[in-house]
């Protein structure tokens, strides 16, 4: 995860879009799957830095020094 671009999001999002358009032998399950991505894509920089601090605050470092972010 590098830092928010809002056109990073919308390159994302196009290429969601075109895998759903352009195949056609994807399962109902994965295209689901797919919409949900497309559809939860964060939308401004502070959603984007919550989610990043959500996934990463979920990891014990290795090491002692290491950042946390609890």
């Amino acid at each position: 995860m590098g830092p928010f671009t809002e056109q990073k999001q919308n390159e994302r999002a196009e290429s969601i879009q075109k895998l759903l358009d352009t195949n056609p032998q994807i399962s109902d399950y994965m295209k689901a799957v797919w919409k949900k991505h497309l559809i939860s894509l964060a939308t401004n920089e502070d959603e984007y830095l919550a989610r990043v601090k959500q996934v990463y605050s979920l990891l014990k470092p290795k090491y002692r020094g290491w950042i946390s972010y609890e």
